[in-house]
């Protein structure tokens, strides 16, 4: 039987750091998922295509944030409530 079972990979560096998941560590915390998530959402570009399809009909000059970042703000954070049970 193949073992097809990575022991862990590495993200981009973030600030000249480097960025090593493994899952050797034991139970250290339930929120590196959003990691992961941010990273698969990045290569796939998700999130991008759907900001791109949404209209944002809010005065872009009061605005600091742009219609994607509030998507991916959203994004991430009903799936870190769903998985680690945070409140809404």
């Amino acid at each position: 039987m193949t073992n097809c079972t990575q022991r862990s990979f590495n993200f981009p560096e973030v600030k000249k750091r480097v960025v090593e998941v493994n899952f050797e560590g034991g139970d250290i915390t339930s929120d590196g998922g959003g990691v992961l998530l941010r990273q698969a959402d990045g290569l796939s570009g998700l999130s991008k295509a759907v900001a791109s399809v949404l209209e944002d009909n809010r005065r872009q000059t009061s605005c600091k944030c742009d219609g994607l970042n509030l998507l991916r703000q959203r994004i991430y954070e009903l799936a870190s409530a769903s998985a680690s049970g945070y409140e809404i």
